[in-house]
């Protein structure tokens, strides 16, 4: 384990740390003033994204250098990222070569590129998907699964021998390989997301099966995404009268084919949770094969997780039906303590005082930040999405088979630095009022749904009418423009 060293200057305090063997310790002699909180932190072998090195002066300029190990650390990155902050990481450059007799030849160069960020494109993982008609089930390949990936597009801000100053290049980022963002102004919020993404204990908590007859999904649920890690989709004859043989082959072809996809998928061992959700019956048939090949297997680990096992009814066999699960009392109760599941509960609470006290249930940026003035916001819902000043229309429809999200930045996100600040600003204003302030991620099906409500929504603790407040408003706004004309009259007379 190489040294961990915490120094600090005359005009900054920096943190260098160096991770070895997927492992990192801090030392805490001086850093409790400085605004990431990063201190004390262990990194979990390949499940956070690990913090290798940071300087932040005084004035919150400076960097902080990241290494992402997993499609989750490229979501944080996403949203960490933003046009005008500089980018350094490792690139694959094509460099042509001419030799004395003036022939040409090109060969490709790892270099490390610094770029002023002007564009970004991410995309999640794509689950794979597995029939009985192929070999996924009995060979252990995950099929045509693909990773998240996120690509910066810029102007070359640091020459070296392979590009020249100014020239445009596209950085793809990779896992474990490191990443250095600087920023002109670290924020409140940007502070955050280093913090959340570097924490201990983050990672998958969650395992869910939404099923019906003859599809599933396997997915994993973290802090901040909703992974699908593969979808299982069998025929399955229907029951014809007389006999019923070629739906019973049908259903237990989908009990095998999901079983293994299960088995191969989800790290049941780590998880708190494991949910089985359907319509109708089917989750208790899917939750009695599980078990049931466990026992002829003599899977131990699997056994010894049976008491991690919930079954839920929901009204559809798609992943949206997960904000269902969410709602009910008994997944309420075990997962309380992580952060989807409070969000869940949050915007449900939302939409119930907006149908029961609509004077209490406020959404959309003009009217929140008006009920934020009065110091009536008891819970401030955000999406993330309005912290994110690059981003990008990404066109998922073709392959909605492949992947649950389409993703559709709102009208409303933060496309320029003062927007931005204008919504951290009432972040940090509401917390100072001892309100709750819940960030949702757009990769949860919660945080899609509160994007439809303009992304931002707010649950008082005391009713205000919108009408009265915005003619309150617009009065105190013709007072001040009659004050100011007042003024400049004044002035005109002296």
């Amino acid at each position: 384990m190489d040294e961990v060293v915490i120094a600090k200057r005359a005009s900054s305090l920096v943190l260098r740390v160096i991770c070895s063997k997927g492992s990192c310790q801090t030392n805490t002699d001086d850093a409790d003033s400085h605004p990431l909180g990063l201190v004390n932190n262990s990194f979990r072998t390949c499940s956070i994204m690990k913090l290798i090195g940071r300087h932040i002066e005084r004035d919150r300029s400076g960097y902080v250098t990241l290494q992402p190990e997993e499609d989750e650390d490229m979501w944080h990155l996403y949203n960490l990222i933003q046009e005008g902050d500089e980018i350094r990481a490792p690139a694959i450059r094509r460099v042509q070569t001419e030799s004395a007799t003036g022939s040409t030849s090109s060969h490709r160069v790892r270099t490390t590129l610094t770029l002023n960020v002007q564009k970004m494109h991410f995309s999640p993982a794509v689950s794979s998907s597995i029939a009985p008609n192929t070999n996924a089930a009995a060979d252990g390949s995950n099929g045509p699964s693909q990773g998240a990936s996120l690509s910066i597009s810029g102007q070359v801000t640091a020459e070296n021998q392979f590009v020249k100053m100014g020239a445009y290049h596209t950085l793809d980022l990779e896992v474990n390989r490191d990443v250095r963002i600087v920023k002109a102004e670290w924020d409140s919020i940007a502070f955050s997301r280093v913090k959340e993404s570097c924490d201990e204990g983050r990672g998958a908590e969650v395992g869910a099966i939404v099923c019906g007859e003859g599809t599933a999904a396997v997915c994993l649920l973290s802090e901040h995404m909703t992974v699908i890690r593969q979808r299982v989709e069998v025929p399955v004859p229907r029951k014809r009268t007389g006999s019923t043989t070629l739906h019973d082959k049908g259903l237990t072809r989908f009990y095998e084919t999901l079983y293994q996809s299960f088995i191969r998928h989800m790290p049941f061992a780590s998880l708190r949770a494991i949910i089985i959700a359907s319509p109708g019956f089917v989750k208790d048939a899917i939750y009695d094969y599980i078990f049931a090949q466990a026992t002829k297997e003599n899977n131990k680990a699997l056994l010894q997780s049976k008491n991690k096992f919930l079954r839920v009814h929901v009204s559809s066999p798609h992943v949206h039906s997960l904000m269902e699960v969410m709602k009910s009392p008994e997944i309420a109760s075990q997962l309380k303590e992580t952060k989807f599941a409070r969000e869940g509960i949050m915007l449900d609470r939302f939409h119930k005082m907006l149908g029961v006290d609509e004077m209490r249930a406020w959404y959309g940026p003009d009217h929140v930040a008006l009920a934020a003035d009065r110091g009536a916001i008891g819970a401030l819902l955000i999406s993330d999405e309005l912290f994110r000043r690059v981003f990008s229309l990404l066109l998922y429809l073709a392959s909605l088979a492949s992947h649950y999200y389409s993703f559709t930045p709102s009208h409303n996100s933060a496309s320029d630095p003062v927007l931005r600040k204008k919504y951290v600003k009432l972040v940090e204003s509401v917390r100072q009022k001892g309100a709750e302030v819940l960030i949702f991620s757009s990769m949860h099906e919660s945080g899609q749904q509160l994007n439809q409500l303009t992304g931002i929504a707010a649950i008082l603790t005391f009713p205000l009418d919108v009408e009265v407040v915005e003619a309150e408003e617009r009065t105190a706004k013709e007072e001040e423009e009659e004050k100011n004309a007042e003024q400049k009259g004044e002035e005109r007379d002296k």
